[in-house]
């Protein structure tokens, strides 16, 4: 069905256009971040052999989608070498089903700061707070046990308080060749997480003769544990692509 309803829009594309010759097409296609490395393959093998034999220009990006644990998958090509390469890519997804919860990813107009209250999700507009269902499910499955066994962690919180509106910390022991994706490139990473999740997160200084970093994050246990499953949902997905290279 897939496949069909492509052709179709390619095909009416193609019609549609009133230039003389046929230029190359580009599509986006967004994955499950876990069926990546089924994709990938060892060592860049299956991914390398799709586009080679379909013809097509493959690129798998190396970060997740924002607010998601979906990625994109950039194909372009000719419009039969792009159809024939989302064939190949359907049949190894099929074959290789997608692992944990998957956070679809929504794009969004705008980053607004975000808040959590009574289970539900809120982002700040102004000074309206708008309810927001897909964070609310992040939330949730975040304050569910982590699939992502990656990080150890060592949380401490004070008795007889409500732990959803309490502040504690919490600390992460991350090894060093995996700390660089939880920061990303100029601190982005990090920033997003700290947005998403409202929670202060802290990376301490690499101690000579250790192979792990520690992490610290400050703040109630609802952003806490919010903070954690987004660490560990990058770690998980960079722990995938170095598995498949």
């Amino acid at each position: 069905m897939i496949i069909e309803k492509l052709e179709e829009d390619i095909s009416t594309s193609m019609t549609n256009s009133t230039a003389t010759s046929k230029p190359p097409v580009t599509i986006r296609l967004v994955v499950p971040a876990s069926q990546c490395g089924s994709l990938i393959g060892k060592g860049g093998c299956k991914i390398k052999e799709i586009r080679e034999s379909a013809g097509a220009q493959v690129q798998v990006a190396g970060d997740m989608l924002p607010n998601s644990t979906e990625r994109a998958i950039t194909i372009a090509g000719t419009p039969q070498s792009i159809i024939e390469c989302v064939k190949q890519i359907c049949v190894v997804m099929l074959e290789s089903p997608p692992k944990g919860v998957t956070i679809p990813y929504r794009p969004k107009p705008s980053g607004s700061p975000v808040i959590f209250a009574g289970g539900q999700a809120y982002a700040v507009q102004g000074q309206h707070a708008i309810p927001q269902p897909d964070l609310t499910k992040l939330h949730q499955l975040a304050m569910q046990q982590s699939p992502f066994p990656i990080a150890h962690s060592n949380q401490g919180f004070q008795a007889g308080m409500d732990a959803s509106a309490q502040t504690g910390s919490h600390e992460l022991t991350i090894p060093n060749d995996l700390i660089g994706c939880i920061i990303g490139r100029q601190g982005a990473k990090i920033n997003e997480i700290r947005q998403m999740s409202g929670a202060q997160i802290k990376i301490a200084n690499p101690v000579e003769g250790s192979t792990d970093r520690q992490v610290t994050i400050t703040g109630s246990h609802a952003s806490i544990s919010l903070a954690e499953y987004l660490i560990n949902a990058r770690l998980s997905s960079e722990a995938t692509g170095l598995a498949a290279n």
